[in-house]
């Protein structure tokens, strides 16, 4: 196909509010000093200038600072693109900003989500058509929709605030498919853009994989799901001096399948279920005898569950469980119905086999016959980070720019064969 390719950038810039200038006197901030901000502002606009990228998507943007805003409003626009931002709630003086070129994209609509949770957290989501028509099959063309995500998860100070983040991941994809339906766009390409505040081996990129999206870069690359492949690349130092990639481009095409999102929710929450058990050093046995607390017989009851989930911090906090998600899982583990759990029943949760038994019954696609019909997707034809150390996994010290490495992403639009759904 000779369409152009489209490129995507994802860049947490680090907000001069949370840069620290001085490690003996954390108070010390960037922000106090306007000339050091706005240098080194103005040379994160070069760079994305200097690379032009299709779509820019931005985080830790300092929204509540007029001048940078009306700083990078003004280049970006100068340079032909349309820039959205939002800031994130209660007023933490950061958010999200993002750009898109018009000589790519027109902007169909945009939307914002507050998520209205422990991290003030948020998220923009963007309903794109291309400018120029991508081919649909060999004898036809048609101005190409994407869907666009920019969003920036909550930092894990500690392990109990993994279900936080997972939840803010969840409520995204909620939101993105209730769009596509209302909107009938089942056969649009999405990408998801952000800092995930969360490596490979974590809870939130297990989730997105089991919804069928694939990282970009690791696409690029040749990398695995593999514990081997997941610390090739790293992508920012954090204010503990730790090093990790988090900081991704998801692609998920329309003739990727996915399993319904409540069952992955449900998987996820369980994996962090058992996580929490084993960092209280409890083994397999040690576990069931936990949730088992003082019952006499060989069952796990729901009042012993839900004592359990908040003697590990998953419920009775702000930011744990909720009644209705602790009852859901409850309701998912409980495989015959009987109120109780028996250990085959826990074994299943532990092993992550419990979902098995319900793949006949919950398939994305029911018994309706389905159609197969073309439909645009997209190639990972590359992906690269900068600096290009990060690459080899180490950090340069040299690196002044943010804390974070920017990542783009190129792809190439390539005809999928999809199944639909007959109405």
């Amino acid at each position: 196909m000779g369409e152009p390719c489209v490129s995507c950038t994802t860049f947490n810039i680090l907000a001069p509010i949370y840069k620290r200038l001085d490690q003996q006197n954390q108070s010390v901030r960037e922000s106090d000093f306007r000339a050091f901000w706005l240098a080194r502002n103005e040379r994160i606009v070069d760079w994305l200038l200097y690379e032009r990228s299709s779509i820019i998507c931005l985080q830790e943007f300092w929204v509540g600072n007029e001048e940078l805003v009306h700083m990078y409003e003004e280049r970006l626009g100068a340079a032909g693109y349309d820039t959205f931002q939002l800031a994130r709630t209660n007023n933490r003086g950061d958010g999200l900003l993002t750009a898109i070129h018009k000589e790519y994209f027109r902007v169909l609509n945009h939307r914002e989500l507050l998520f209205n949770d422990f991290g003030d957290r948020v998220a923009q989501l963007l309903h794109v058509q291309s400018v120029v028509p991508f081919s649909k099959n060999q004898n036809d063309s048609a101005e190409q929709e994407i869907i666009i995500v920019n969003t920036h998860l909550l930092f894990p100070h500690n392990s109990s605030l993994s279900i936080v983040r997972l939840h803010q991941v969840y409520q995204i994809l909620q939101y993105l498919e209730t769009y596509q339906r209302e909107n009938k766009l089942s056969q649009t390409p999405v990408i998801l853009c952000g800092d995930w505040n969360g490596s490979k081996r974590g809870h939130v990129y297990k989730f997105l994989r089991s919804q069928e999206f694939v990282s970009s870069y690791d696409i690029a690359h040749e990398y695995t799901d593999s514990d081997a492949d997941a610390h090739k690349w790293v992508s920012h130092r954090n204010h503990r001096g730790n090093i990790c990639g988090v900081d991704f481009i998801w692609l998920h095409n329309p003739n990727k399948s996915r399993k319904p999102l409540k069952l992955s929710w449900a998987e996820a929450a369980f994996g962090i279920i058992k996580y929490q058990l084993q960092k209280a050093s409890l083994a397999e046995n040690d576990v069931f005898s936990f949730l088992r607390a003082d019952n006499n017989g060989n069952y796990i009851t729901y009042s012993a569950f839900c004592d359990a989930l908040r003697q590990v911090n998953l419920t009775g906090l702000s930011h744990g469980l909720s009644f209705q998600e602790t009852k859901d899982l409850w309701v998912q583990a409980d495989i015959d119905g009987n109120g109780v759990l028996d250990y085959e029943e826990f074994k299943k949760i532990w092993d992550s086999t419990w979902s098995e038994h319900m793949d006949e019954d919950c398939s994305l696609e029911d018994s309706k016959e389905s159609i197969a019909e073309e439909a645009i997707g997209f190639a990972v034809k590359n992906a690269v980070l900068f600096p290009r150390e990060v690459e080899k996994g180490i950090w340069p010290e040299n690196y002044s720019l943010s804390d974070h490495a920017r990542l783009t992403a190129v792809f190439s639009p390539v005809r999928l064969q999809c199944s639909r759904q007959s109405l």
